[in-house]
């Protein structure tokens, strides 16, 4: 047994060979395992076959039963049963979506003003002291205000229609703007506003696409994280933070930034 995170996972024994090795018979018309004889039976092999054929995010791990392989990016990485409840699974499909993609616009933003910024294009303040900015557009208290009715605006039609599928997509629902917004379904609105590239829009059989906004959105999500614990060790953005590696990488690493910000 395999213990991950305080739950137990089944290991099954054909991830330690692949099949060509059950295949290849010893002197003795035996298979040696692990200094063990062990006779290859075509169940056998149709068993770890099949196990093969789904990737998971530990090879060879009998993935939980509520994981079946359907959603995007689903690779049966559930150690603390979150998901064994088919609502909650719901809520956070949608909730790991909406966090990909504010990672993966958080990244983004941050690593091209760091740069316009390191580069001397712009004199952009470094993305952890932008908020205290003063704007000459608006004060603090007004841009706060509209960030909070926009967002709460949009996150309000969201949850509507995760609530009810669909629902947002009625004559009357969007101020008239339903045909530009073309909802696909839960979580994949369309249309020209939000889908300009016309991408997927067969989302049924878009699965390829699914995988790969989940793929990066998940990078996205670990690269913030890591751009969080930089600024609060070095206090300055990332690109300085690379620029300062590659002027020494020897010398300049995360082994030397730890050890010298806990002195």
């Amino acid at each position: 047994m395999a213990v991950a995170i305080g739950r137990s996972f089944p290991i099954q024994p054909c991830s330690l060979f692949n099949s060509k090795s059950l295949d290849r018979p010893s002197p003795g018309g035996r298979v040696s395992w692990i200094g063990h004889a062990a006779a290859v039976t075509p169940r056998y092999r149709q068993t770890c076959v099949a196990a093969q054929q789904r990737p998971t995010w530990l090879p060879g791990l009998d993935p939980p039963s509520h994981l079946d392989g359907t959603l995007a990016g689903d690779f049966g990485f559930d150690p603390l049963g979150l998901a064994e409840d088919p609502e909650s699974l719901r809520w956070y499909v949608q909730a790991e979506l909406v966090h990909s993609r504010f990672a993966m616009l958080g990244v983004l933003g941050i690593l091209v003003t760091d740069l316009l910024r390191v580069t001397g294009i712009s004199k952009i303040p470094v993305w952890f002291e932008a908020g205290a900015v003063k704007y000459e557009l608006a004060n603090t208290e007004t841009l706060f205000i509209v960030q909070l009715f926009l967002m709460g605006f949009a996150e309000t039609k969201r949850y509507m229609d995760f609530v009810s599928p669909g629902s947002q997509a009625k004559e009357g629902s969007f101020f008239g703007l339903e045909a530009s917004l073309e909802g696909l379904e839960p979580g994949y609105p369309g249309g020209p506003l939000l889908n300009p590239l016309g991408l997927a829009k067969d989302i049924k059989n878009a699965h390829d696409w699914k995988l790969k906004e989940i793929k990066n959105g998940r990078l996205a999500m670990v690269a913030m994280l890591g751009i969080f614990v930089q600024a609060s060790v070095t206090h300055v953005g990332p690109i300085d933070n690379l620029v300062e590696h590659l002027s020494n990488p020897w010398h300049k690493t995360i082994i030397q930034t730890l050890a010298s910000s806990s002195s």
